[in-house]
């Protein structure tokens, strides 16, 4: 079984004086399921003095998008609850007060647009402000730390789902991350992370032995975190990416798409361009909440039969140009506002440049999409092989 951050620092702790910050969500456990709090509380009695939650809030009973949740005094714990999701996203002076040291433990997806990462980098920054340390509880990256995929975000396109120059599927864990930050992105905060141990770059989350709790609502298992890197591009389109369903960011459609007529042209389509390890089933579905609420959308569910061939940001953008070919004046960009932006599009927000959007339009060769993918990847490459822990 690999060895989280979080059970590690109960191992080895003895060096870590004064007060203590928590920065967890719903998934913040150990091994056996023990929420972190309560590992906090266990190691650091009285010094505990404040907790800080992501997006989603402290349980992972918010939804996505705008949904804040407010700061509130958790009665159980006796603690203060900080909300990074809420009127600020960066912690405030006040927030930090009295803390020698912040503890981040949150379990991340391995996306660019998922919004762990930024609530992390905006508390190293504010630390780096106030002259707290910074300490990374790291946790596997889901996906794996070999595969990277996506375009480099273009920094006009810089928002609360894109901070920093990332491609979509960055192919690091948490710990990487900041130290990317504090390496290249002008942090420069006093930073520990502690490691894990036999976690490998090849592991998948079902490879660690790891239990899993879902670390956001439409998250429920680390089979979705694959496919998450392809369909929450549909976030900006009126197509479905299952939200309202038992299955989302697995499950995507519409109630035009004639799915079985389209079934085999997506085949052809995903041969042609050498994209395997998955199967489109389709199915029928009626979301509960947010798009097409009440009505039935017909599309596809994601079943991935090959982890190492399934490359789900190219399957993505793939089903976002074809959904557009085939809906016609029914396929509809998301408009503003989103994640806070009022003028730029969602679309291009979530694909970090507007290439990509007039790819689709254009109805853009696989190769073109590959050219688009391959700008300044190399340069990222090499900062991060600099980086890595594992």
């Amino acid at each position: 079984m690999v060895t989280t951050g979080l059970e590690s620092l109960k191992k080895n702790n003895s060096n870590l004086k004064g007060n203590v910050g928590y920065l967890c969500h719903a998934a913040s456990v150990d091994s056996n399921y023990t929420h972190g709090i309560d590992v906090m509380k266990s190691l650091f009695g009285s010094r505990l003095k404040k907790l800080f939650s992501p997006q989603h809030g402290l349980f992972a009973d918010v939804q996505d998008n705008m949904v804040e949740t407010q700061t509130f005094h958790h009665q159980h714990y006796d603690l203060p609850v900080y909300s990074l999701y809420s009127d600020t996203r960066k912690p405030t002076k006040q927030m930090l007060e009295g803390l020698d040291h912040v503890l981040i433990d949150l379990q991340d997806v391995g996306t660019r647009v998922y919004t762990y990462i930024y609530t992390m980098t905006y508390m190293m920054e504010a630390c780096a402000e106030h002259g707290v340390e910074v300490i990374i509880l790291d946790r596997p990256n889901p996906i794996g730390g070999l595969k990277v995929e996506g375009n480099i975000l273009d920094a006009t396109y810089k928002s609360f789902v894109g901070r920093h120059e990332l491609p979509m599927r960055h192919g690091m864990t948490m710990g990487e991350v900041a130290l990317m930050a504090n390496n290249f992105w002008g942090v420069d905060c006093k930073l520990q992370v502690i490691e894990m141990q036999d976690w490998k770059r090849q592991m998948h989350f079902m490879n660690t032995d790891l239990p899993w709790v879902l670390p956001s609502p439409n998250l429920p298992n680390p089979e979705t975190a694959f496919s998450f890197v392809g369909t929450v591009l549909f976030e900006g389109t009126n197509i479905s990416e299952g939200r309202g369903t038992t299955k989302s960011l697995e499950t995507i459609g519409h109630p035009r798409i004639a799915n079985y007529t389209l079934e085999k042209e997506l085949k052809k389509t995903f041969d042609k361009d050498g994209q395997g390890g998955f199967i489109l089933r389709p199915v029928s579905f009626m979301p509960t909440f947010q798009k097409h609420a009440g009505q039935v959308c017909h599309g596809y569910q994601i079943h991935i039969l090959d982890y190492e061939v399934f490359s789900p940001w190219h399957v993505g953008q793939i089903l976002c140009r074809e959904f557009y070919q085939h809906l016609g004046r029914e396929f509809q960009w998301k408009q503003p506002p989103y994640e806070y932006e009022e003028e730029l599009l969602p679309i291009d927000i979530l694909n970090g440049t507007d290439l990509i959007r007039r790819w689709v339009e254009s109805n853009g060769s696989f190769e073109e999409l590959i050219s688009i993918e391959s700008e300044r990847k190399t340069d990222f490459m090499k900062k991060r092989a600099e980086i890595l822990i594992y």
